[in-house]
């Protein structure tokens, strides 16, 4: 793993107390009234700083990001924010409920070396999903106008014997947390300082040798290198060891950590022109086997751990958003992108979400529904969102723009293992591929670069 350091956070309250009505959930889960209503709440919430531009998916007018930094220098010199006096980590846990159980996830902020993404002597930073421009424009505009980082990355890391997890939550027993805060998602924040140097080390050796894999924050983390990179060259090559820019900050969570959940990520289709379910199921034939089962959407996730079971491979749902049927449906193939993508790893071409996007979607509704032009997409976690998007109510949704939802997949979550092997391959899953449940609050803390 590359090394990992304590940092001399920012911080709301001097790092102390209930923070609730100041930080946020992250940029790009927000639109423009939930930005006002966290500021309604208090103005010097975070998303004043980190959330300039709404959508945050593009690039946003100059003047937004400078004003930006100007009210994080302004709550700087106020006194509103804080950069603390001695370098810490800082024990995390979320407490929340998921698929109707109480969770705790439990991990460490700290910076972490910034390398490029891949496979290095010591443990890589590895990456599992797509990025795209607009969103890389917009966080590096962010981080120039302000000199620092606002919001932490997700990272994962193997932790086979839980000795890293057992640290954190030995941390989490000693003591009353340090900061806490809950906001609208009802996840309790709960923050813990550590300074001690021999907490620090046992922490470090904990880590060494494992490899890092980006569970969320792909955009933040590409931001960081090109900002690194950037100002390398204007320096001529010449940053010192020790500038803040050669280290980001991360949340790191144990895979051996009883409280890491993932949920899954639907696909919600639209836009079809031919499209209805005996086509769909006329289209399929010969790549899908498709079978009718309970019309129930609720309970296609148990009938699909069944079906699953039973056929040995991989299981969708198919729910008819006109008729209300539903089906289960599995490839044909037990391999069924090997012709089509042989140098792609076997565990990157068994991803559900590769199986949805290069047959069911390239190879049956694109071509045969909808007269070669492209699908519309939307992404739900649940199914109550899956039936939200169907009768119009989740506005966010991207079909509703451009026609009504058609047929959802219903899928189960990406499994770790999946996670891992397809990153240490070297390869990247279709975008939304993975949900980690919760996202990580922004606001406990910022990470400055100068």
């Amino acid at each position: 793993m590359p090394a990992v350091f304590p940092f001399l956070a920012v911080e709301y309250n001097q790092g102390s107390g209930d923070v609730s009505a100041v930080i946020a959930p992250p940029y790009d889960v927000l639109n423009l009234s939930q930005k006002q209503a966290l500021l309604d709440r208090d103005a010097n919430n975070i998303v004043k700083i980190d959330l300039p531009h709404v959508p945050a998916k593009e690039l946003g007018p100059k003047e937004v990001y400078a004003a930006a930094g100007e009210s994080y220098r302004r709550m700087l010199d106020s006194g509103e924010l804080r950069k603390r006096e001695t370098p810490a980590m800082f024990a995390y846990r979320q407490t929340f409920e998921f698929e109707g159980e109480q969770h705790e996830r439990c991990g460490m902020s700290v910076t972490v070396e910034t390398v490029a993404f891949g496979e290095r002597e010591g443990g890589g930073i590895l990456a599992h999903e797509q990025t795209f421009g607009g969103p890389k424009e917009d966080r590096k505009a962010l981080m120039e106008a302000t000199a620092c980082q606002t919001s932490p990355i997700f990272g994962v890391h193997q932790d086979a014997q839980g000795v890293a997890t057992k640290i954190v939550r030995d941390i989490m027993d000693s003591r009353p947390a340090d900061m806490t805060a809950k906001i609208a998602d009802g996840v309790l924040q709960e923050v813990w300082a550590v300074e001690d140097e021999s907490t620090i080390t046992a922490y470090q050796n904990a880590l060494a040798g494992e490899d890092i894999f980006v569970a969320d924050g792909h955009h933040r983390y590409n931001t960081a290198l090109n900002y690194l990179n950037e100002l390398s060259k204007k320096n001529g090559n010449n940053i010192p060891a020790d500038h803040p820019a050669r280290r980001t900050m991360m949340v790191l969570v144990s895979m051996a950590d009883p409280g890491l959940a993932i949920g899954p990520t639907h696909r919600v289709l639209g836009g079809m022109e031919n499209y209805s379910i005996d086509e769909f199921r006329n289209a399929a034939a010969g790549l899908l086997n498709i079978e009718p089962i309970d019309n129930d959407p609720q309970t296609f996730l148990a009938q699909m751990d069944v079906l699953a079971e039973r056929e040995k491979t991989n299981v969708f749902g198919i729910y008819d958003f006109d008729t209300g049927l539903c089906f289960a449906a599995w490839p044909v193939l037990k391999d069924p992108l090997q012709e089509k993508f042989p140098d792609q790893s076997a565990a990157w071409r068994q991803l559900d979400v590769a199986i949805i996007q290069h047959l069911i979607v390239d190879e049956i509704c694109s071509p045969e529904l909808n007269n070669g032009e492209p699908v519309k997409w939307a992404f739900p976690h649940s199914i109550d969102e899956v039936l939200a998007i169907g009768r119009g109510d989740e506005t966010g949704s991207s079909i509703a723009g451009g026609g009504k939802a058609q047929v959802a997949i219903i899928v189960r979550p990406t499994p770790l293992e999946a996670v891992r092997d397809v990153s240490r391959a070297g390869e990247l899953m279709p975008q939304k591929s993975t949900f980690f449940y919760p996202k990580l609050a922004t606001g406990l803390w910022l990470n400055p670069l100068g």
